[in-house]
């Protein structure tokens, strides 16, 4: 690592905070719930549950586990994939009513920042727009302490179990926008990859490059000492640009979706795979949570927030949407040619760990082989070749721009300043790649 890239820099951030993140991982995890619970002090919990999950071997052994420890679990199932305002106050009401000491969330990102917001909302009730990122909603810092929430995920791909963000579309502005704070992450997460064996191999995918984008935007996000420094350290916001111990996380999950994706997406009996796509996750959510994510996410929030109509291989049952991971992917091979002008360094570094042969290339090569090796990799398992195939044309570019540019929480933290004509041209430049 080049020590230059952190290099202090007048008035600039002096310092990064990691704030840590109790994670336990392991094939069998799940048999361990009902004993973590008691130990966070929990007697009667809400069980957030995605409702395809509640019918699967782990989640027997979850309730079977939380039965034993003499925990009572009242189940709720009413969890909408890629949540809207309407799914989370629904929710909220339901912890508001059950008189619960604790949540257990198991389920994909959907799942666990359901959860999260009918936490918050249930501990500290107010508007939902009041806790919503600005400049969309007021951003009002959440007062304090949740009630314990074991976090269980069963897809390798949003890391949400380690994070303090929950995410949601605001259905009447067509935007997917989100509330982040410290208290909003998960007291424990419980990771236990023997739940992704029976995913279909399409939400294997998706799932899995959303593992791939929180890691290569942290790895590229703009360094924490080029931040002004806070007035006072307990206003560093959440996302602090990136820093020694995110990079280390972040590589390490680059370097396991290199090896593993294709092989998980493409081969349902690969333990294996699937399971070291899980320890990516974890990763990259490690990462993710500290550092930020920057463009690739700004740009998803947009095409999920406008497009209900495409119906994504692997959720057909969900009704039409646009996959988290699937709307973050589509715009990475654009954005990542774009910033990579910033730290072509830093891109050339990723390009070579996703298995590039970059000994013959200069580091301004690094944004076209980076968006070239991501393109191949989409293409290998079988996500769409761009927006366009996915129902967008230029006719909507100025629509998205306007979603996207809302996202200045997570475009503060790219490399290079983004502005609506760089979004526009990133959104054209992501119609098609093949």
């Amino acid at each position: 690592m080049d020590a230059r890239f952190y290099a202090a820099q007048v008035g600039g951030e002096i310092a990064f905070t990691v704030s840590p993140q109790p994670v336990k991982f392991g094939a069998g995890a799940l048999g361990e719930l009902g004993a973590d619970a008691r130990s966070l002090g929990m007697h009667r919990v809400a069980l957030f549950i995605d409702p395809r999950v509640a019918t699967t071997e782990p989640a027997a052994v979850a309730a079977r586990a939380l039965a034993d420890a003499g925990i009572d679990a009242v189940p709720y199932s009413g969890i909408r994939i890629e949540p809207t305002d309407r799914s989370f106050l629904d929710a909220a009401g339901f912890a508001a009513d059950g008189r619960f000491d604790g949540f257990v969330s198991l389920g994909g990102g959907s799942t666990i920042d359901t959860a999260k917001a009918a936490n918050l909302l249930a501990t500290w009730p107010d508007d939902l727009l009041t806790y919503v990122n600005a400049p969309i909603g007021r951003a009002k810092p959440v007062p304090g302490p949740l009630k314990p929430h074991i976090a269980c995920p069963t897809t390798a791909g949003t890391g949400s179990e380690t994070t303090g963000v929950a995410v949601f579309d605001l259905v009447e502005s067509h935007v997917k926008t989100g509330i982040s704070s410290k208290w909003l992450k998960p007291a424990l997460a419980v990771v236990d990859p023997t739940t992704t064996e029976s995913l279909p191999a399409g939400v294997v995918a998706c799932t899995g490059f959303d593992v791939f984008t929180h890691a290569i935007e942290s790895f590229t996000a703009r360094p924490f000492t080029s931040r002004d420094r806070p007035a006072s350290p307990e206003l560093r916001p959440p996302y602090q640009g990136s820093n020694p111990h995110s990079d280390i996380g972040a590589m390490a999950a680059i370097r396991l979706g290199a090896r593993y994706l294709a092989r998980a997406v493409n081969g349902a009996a690969d333990r294996e795979a699937r399971h070291a796509m899980m320890f990516a996750s974890t990763l990259a959510g490690l990462a993710f949570g500290n550092a930020g994510v920057h463009i690739p996410h700004a740009m998803s929030y947009a095409v999920a927030g406008l497009n209900h109509r495409y119906r994504a291989c692997g959720y057909e049952d969900d009704g039409p949407m646009v996959p988290h991971g699937l709307s973050v992917v589509i715009n990475a091979p654009a954005a990542f040619r774009f910033t990579a002008e910033a730290a072509p360094e830093r891109h050339l570094e990723v390009a070579a760990a996703l298995g590039v042969d970059v000994r013959n290339h200069h580091p301004r090569d690094a944004g076209p082989l980076l968006a070239e090796r991501l393109a191949a990799m989409m293409r290998e398992t079988g996500l769409p070749g761009g927006l366009a195939e996915i129902g967008y044309g230029d006719d909507a570019v100025p629509a998205l721009v306007e979603g996207a540019f809302q996202q200045q929480r997570l475009l503060t933290i790219a490399p290079r300043p983004v502005s609506r004509d760089d979004l526009a041209a990133l959104f054209r430049a992501a119609m098609r790649y093949w």
